[in-house]
């Protein structure tokens, strides 16, 4: 291994690459994600295509009361076949004036909680080699309750879903357990652990913090868009 390039620490960092888009192709639409396919020119001129999905994006919630127990529910999966135990979260909508703004309401909406103290866990991307969706997970603190926000009516999926409290220790043990598995679950839990038992609570960004992958999104949905073959921009 001693040919491989050590990466200083300012060098660990995702870099934005666009390779040339010729053409942009619409497959199937659907109530959130429509999937496309894009003919890519790569640096030795020669073309690929490659399928994924359009997403808005989304945000998740790691919830913690006073006694280290985290915020959970337990929700039906349709595609997968599961109810799975996950943090509150929920799709990015076009009018979300902020992030955080976004996370607050999922909060309200699915479990009926404020947060006094908000700050961002963790950023990351579901499944880029096939899915455009990134997500952001905030860790929210000094919880109270709230009703749910005006106009906002349970159905489907979360009409049946259980609010539950897990203690932070055992939901970490469930995960490496492989008994709870979704993602931003399983991301934003660790991560949280990670903060706490290192004592970086204080170091996490701010709630507000820039999320760079949303600028690039931003511009790369218009230049996609303006190829045509997409039913709505994103």
């Amino acid at each position: 291994m001693d040919h491989l390039r050590v990466l200083a620490g300012d060098e660990v960092t995702d870099e934005v690459v666009a390779w040339p888009v010729r053409s942009h192709t619409l497959l199937g639409g659907g109530l959130v994600s429509d999937f496309v396919r894009d003919e890519v020119e790569t640096p030795d001129r020669s073309v690929m295509k490659r399928d994924y999905l359009l997403h808005p994006g989304a945000v998740g919630v790691i919830a913690l009361d006073e006694f280290e127990r985290v915020v959970v529910v337990r929700q039906l999966r349709h595609p997968v076949g599961f109810r799975l135990v996950e943090p509150p979260a929920g799709l990015l909508d076009a009018d979300d004036v902020s992030f955080v703004g976004a996370a607050q309401r999922e909060l309200a909406e699915e479990v009926e909680l404020a947060a006094s103290d908000w700050r961002v866990l963790v950023d990351y991307m579901t499944s880029p080699g096939c899915l455009q969706e990134t997500l952001r997970v905030f860790l929210a603190r000094g919880l109270s309750s709230v009703g749910r926000p005006d106009g906002f009516v349970v159905e489907h999926e979360e009409a049946d879903m259980e609010v539950c409290l897990v203690a932070l220790d055992d939901l970490v043990d469930a995960v490496y357990a492989g008994r709870v598995q979704n993602p931003t679950m399983v991301v934003g839990v660790l991560a949280a652990y990670a903060a706490l038992r290192t004592g970086r609570v204080d170091e996490l960004r701010v709630a507000d913090a820039p999320w760079p992958a949303r600028e690039v999104k931003a511009v790369r949905d218009a230049q996609i868009h303006a190829l045509g073959g997409e039913t709505r921009p994103r």
